[in-house]
């Protein structure tokens, strides 16, 4: 890579606040965001907790006419962008619009506009749906919407690959700067809260049936019973060091030092192997020429089912050494927020790096036997300069993605 990579702004909009700092609030505080469904009447579904945004003025980052062509998951990728870019003190369109690029993670699309075109469809005797359908809930909606929105007529892209995508992006969006590109909206956000979505979803069979907020998604507990679904996500201004430095950006945060993606090449099951995973830490350490002893913090993927968590904290151990590394994850707060839960995850360990402390491991009170894991239960005050995000896919998918804090970043 000719140029550095770095990240300069933030924009997010998740059940933990509608902004990076209400984000850093919650989770520091380990205030869970979890609770009983409000989207729709969840009441005969077995699955009833969820993480969703809490009440976001849609109406004031985007027009009217686009607010009824676009589903929920474009309409927060929207608020979280607005976000990054103030953040970043980004003014778009471009001198240059073929300098900016869109690259997101996106899994289940815009499910919420789909599920009420569909009852269209069938309940009413028109059998009509909108003229927007066939886009409103296409997986790449969201980056075509924004591209147009912003005027990015770089090279753009949609990752699917679960909560692996979340990182993917980034990853992507450091080759696509490497290939001549100067700015790239990255990242992921998710809205899977329909009865659809959550019928889709609760196929998997590793769901959390609790109906408890505070107990429902516990991650490596002894007492873990599944996972919690979760809406939003975060919006990240990836940037060339050069183009960054030459704009003066009032923030950089951390530069994208390494990543590794892998496939696990097997079916999909309960207690998947380990292998493929710690390959995409040691892959990501490589390539960002640091030894595991380099790293100050891993947010892992922190599913909260057993076989997951098992497999997880062994491909840590077995990269860093028992207990070689400070973990931490606030997901019980947010539940899991596939591509989008990644790409908060990255924004944790931003503010980690920036805040120089590691938040607190939020919904462990008793580790599962086996875990030789250094989980980190209270705030820490710490050296925090490198940081590994971790994400698994369902069906195998695999990517770490390793930060360092950069020298000039704003520091408090």
């Amino acid at each position: 890579m000719s140029d550095k990579v770095v990240i300069t702004g933030i924009g997010v909009v998740a059940p933990t606040g509608k902004s990076a700092r209400e984000h850093w609030a919650a989770v520091t505080a380990g205030t869970s965001k979890l609770g009983p469904i409000r989207a729709f009447d969840a009441t005969g579904y077995p699955v009833r907790i969820a993480g969703e945004v809490p009440d976001v003025d849609i109406a004031a980052s985007m027009d009217g006419r686009l607010v009824v062509q676009t589903d929920r998951w474009t309409q927060l990728a929207f608020v979280a962008t607005d976000e990054a870019l103030a953040d970043a003190a980004l003014r778009l369109p471009h001198d240059d619009p073929y300098q900016v690029s869109v690259v997101m993670a996106s899994s289940s699309g815009g499910n919420q506009f789909g599920q009420r075109e569909l009852q269209h469809l069938w309940s009413q005797r028109s059998r009509t749906v909108s003229a927007y359908q066939s886009i409103a809930w296409f997986y790449a909606a969201t980056v075509g919407q924004l591209s147009i929105r912003h005027q990015a007529k770089g090279a753009c892209s949609v990752l699917a690959a679960e909560s692996a995508g979340g990182l993917d992006s980034l990853a992507h969006a450091a080759r696509t700067i490497a290939r001549g590109v100067s700015v790239v909206l990255a990242g992921g956000i998710e809205a899977p809260l329909s009865p659809y979505a959550l019928t889709c979803q609760m196929a998997n069979d590793l769901l959390s049936l609790d109906d408890d907020p505070l107990s429902a998604y516990r991650p490596f507990d002894a007492a873990a019973s599944g996972y919690v679904p979760g809406e939003g996500g975060a919006v990240l201004i990836v940037e060339s060091l050069e183009h960054a430095t030459a704009r003066n950006a009032p923030t950089i945060y951390a530069e994208i030092v390494g990543w590794g993606t892998t496939h696990d090449g097997r079916h999909a099951s309960r207690d998947p192997g380990h292998d493929q995973y710690a390959r995409s830490m040691r892959l990501a350490l490589e390539r960002g020429q640091t030894a595991p002893a380099e790293v100050d913090l891993l947010v892992p993927d922190a599913m909260g089912v057993a076989g997951y968590d098992r497999s997880e904290a062994r491909a840590i151990s077995e990269v860093f050494g028992p207990a070689g590394v400070s973990v931490s994850s606030h997901k019980s707060l947010t539940g899991r927020m596939y591509q989008g839960g990644a790409a908060l995850d990255v924004v944790t360990a931003l503010l980690a790096m920036r805040e120089q402390m590691i938040p607190p491991m939020t919904g462990l009170t008793r580790p599962a036997d086996g875990y030789d894991i250094d989980f980190v239960t209270a705030a820490r005050k710490t050296s925090v300069d490198k940081v590994m995000v971790c994400a698994r896919g369902f069906d195998g998918y695999n990517s770490s993605l390793l930060l360092a804090r950069h020298q000039n970043g704003r520091s408090t």
